[in-house]
């Protein structure tokens, strides 16, 4: 089985993608993968996003979202509880999970309600890296510079 992927065909016509290219390859690099809590990541718009977590017995004083550039760590923290479990059921166990964002990508709300953890993800492009119309001007050439006269001199 193949564990590297070679992106070397893609460097050819791609620039600026470094940061997608290492995703891929530390996703290929994850040795387990912890299930618990369970999540579902819905696309509910073109630039909206929502992650459902179901954090049962957490409260809003145990989990903890932090928001760092392209990273979302959602963390839950249970103090240990008095007594012997004689059967465990519930998982109560502190937990980190971490989701990759793409640029832009923010934090909307979020929202605990009968255990469920919900986070609204929003893409909010700047308009200065929207795409835009270039106009094209005949008979001037890019770098050419115009000399601008220098007044007369009286004699």
């Amino acid at each position: 089985m193949r564990t590297n992927l070679n992106f070397s065909p893609l460097f050819r016509s791609t620039i600026g993608f470094d940061r997608v290219f290492d995703l891929l390859e530390n996703a290929s690099r994850t040795q387990s993968f912890d299930s618990w809590p369970p999540y579902d990541i819905v696309r509910t718009s073109e630039d909206s996003y929502r992650i459902t977590m179901a954090v049962a017995g957490f409260s809003e004083s145990e989990l903890s979202i932090t928001h760092q550039p392209n990273l979302l760590i959602v963390a839950g923290n249970k103090p240990d509880e008095e007594g012997e479990y004689l059967h465990r059921g519930i998982p109560g166990t502190s937990f980190e999970r971490r989701f990759e964002l793409a640029d832009h990508v923010k934090v909307a709300k979020a929202d605990l309600q009968n255990g469920l953890l919900t986070i609204a993800l929003m893409r909010e492009v700047p308009e200065e890296m929207k795409p835009r119309k270039i106009s094209i001007k005949a008979g001037e050439t890019v770098g050419e510079s115009k000399r601008i006269e220098g007044g007369k001199q009286a004699a």
